[in-house]
């Protein structure tokens, strides 16, 4: 019983997400989420639906009448930490709460479907990203004494209509999806067949929801997408469904600029992030669109993979290093004081030195402010693993990784230091992990300052002199609130 004790008490200061309680609601939820921002958002969906259906989110994990755990397949290590949690959830509800049930939500439900039900004994309830709706009916199977699977990826779903339930929120920032799916193919990635094919959302139905947030104070919104560039509303349904190209023309749409600068200029005193673009598909008009507004943050998240070309064609990545390189130079011009980061895949399949050193030239060439940076995991399903031999030796694979990281680090501390002896608006959004007496808060470029709290409070707009820094965090001093207050 201690060890059990032991996993609950592990369980309860993990990632269970929470939010407030309805006094009519009698069932417990404990959820989890890893992977994305869309992930998170996804929970979300799952616990407002799951709200209208008598549950409460809960921490105590010993007490959950159904325990979600909302999952990610980007990578192979991400699949192994969901499996050591459902292992976790088993020691728990054999020793403590044997009415406990247990569902597998997102892309790893989406690519193993009833497999899930056969590898992992504990497990009855699997349900896709685009089948949430269907909730309420599947706990009516599990409850009969069924096993309950729905991962049946739609063309039109995308959630518009249900009002996300902020878990673990701060109050400050949410994060609103747009678009759901993927067009792109890239051959590393699952997410067109976890996801399914790109949709929009109607832009009626987002503008509705920033006022939701805004009505309740919420001061940043991030709009959400697998790829936020492709955003394209002009009725619903897919963009392959128009057989021509002059179809969609003549269509009324609304492109991912068009939406941007209509968030911008309804909402002034909101700042507006997004994520995650593509560099095959970012226009130039989304930069114009950043620079013309002071609310829309000077940040952009712009993968990469890859700095070779070999590598690049080989990912299906539909950009060169030389379209890539014109594209940061463009947004540079248009926007000096932008902060980019990227996501780097090292020892993809054939990767040689010289593919390496190219990836290294690149990173140094942009000197990113930031980055997410990963060794090659083959992924089932997808077109590398079915066609491509994981041919990097691991060794190698983490070697080339470290000189990443270490050059990353380098033009991080770079970066940071642009900032020095700066004035600059900071976001309040929570307190400093490090120091409860200091308030952690975001600029613009999503760089993170931490400050004394002095009679500042959260969601404050500070400006904040910087007088030191690390690779990834400036340090100063409040010195009054900002106009945008």
């Amino acid at each position: 019983m201690e060890q059990v004790e032991k996993v609950i008490d592990e369980k309860i200061q993990g990632k269970a997400l929470v939010t407030e309680s309805k006094q009519e609601n009698s069932k417990k939820l404990f959820i989890e989420s890893y992977g994305c921002q869309m992930n998170m958002n996804d929970s979300e969906i799952v616990a407002s639906i799951l709200s209208e259906q008598g549950f409460n989110t809960t921490q105590n994990l010993e007490n959950a009448d159904l325990v979600l755990v909302n999952t990610c397949s980007i990578r192979e290590k991400a699949e192994t930490t969901v499996r050591k949690r459902l292992q976790k959830y088993n020691r728990v509800k054999k020793h403590v709460n044997p009415k406990m049930k247990v569902g597998v939500l997102g892309c790893m439900a989406e690519r193993l479907k009833e497999k899930f039900l056969e590898e992992e004994k504990i497990v009855d309830l699997v349900v896709g990203p685009d089948a949430y709706r269907d909730l309420p009916n599947l706990l009516e199977e599990i409850d009969a004494g069924r096993d309950a699977v729905n991962v049946i990826l739609s063309k039109d779903e995308t959630y518009g209509d249900v009002s996300p339930v902020r878990l673990n929120s701060n109050g400050v920032s949410a994060f609103v999806s747009i678009t759901r799916g993927c067009d792109n193919m890239c051959t590393f990635c699952v997410v067109p067949f976890t996801r399914g094919r790109e949709r929009s959302r109607d832009p009626k139905s987002i503008i509705e929801e920033i006022q939701s947030m805004v009505d309740k104070n919420f001061k940043e919104i991030t709009l959400l997408g697998q790829n936020v560039d492709s955003y394209l509303w002009y009725g619903g349904g897919l963009k392959k469904d128009f057989k021509k190209a002059s179809e969609l023309a003549q269509a009324t749409a609304v492109g991912f600029a068009e939406l941007l600068d209509l968030c911008a200029k309804e909402f002034p005193k909101t700042r507006f992030r997004f994520s995650t673009s593509n560099p095959q598909d970012m226009s130039l008009d989304v930069i114009h669109v950043m620079a013309k507004h002071k609310n829309i943050c000077k940040y952009l998240h712009l993968p990469v993979q890859s700095g070779s070309n070999a590598m690049l064609k080989a990912m299906n990545r539909q950009h060169t290093r030389e379209e890539y390189k014109e594209l940061v130079d463009n947004i540079f011009r248009i926007i000096p004081e932008i902060a980019l980061s990227q996501d780097m895949i090292v020892g993809f399949c054939g990767e040689t030195e010289e593919d390496h050193q190219d990836t290294l030239e690149l990173l140094e060439y942009v000197k990113y402010d930031y980055g997410f940076m990963f060794a090659y995991s083959e992924r089932p399903g997808t077109l590398a693993a079915k066609k491509m031999e994981d041919d990097v030796p691991k060794e190698t694979k983490q070697r080339r990784l470290a000189e990443v990281i270490a050059l990353q680090r380098k033009h991080g501390l770079y970066r940071t230091q642009q900032h020095l002896g700066k004035t600059e608006e900071f976001l309040i959004e929570g307190t400093s992990k490090k120091d409860p007496n200091q308030w952690k808060a975001r600029n613009t470029q999503n760089m993170v300052a931490v400050f004394a709290k002095g009679d500042y409070k959260l969601g404050d707009f500070v400006n904040v002199k910087i007088e030191d820094c690390t690779s990834a965090t400036l340090k100063g001093t409040a010195i009054g609130y900002s106009d945008n207050n």
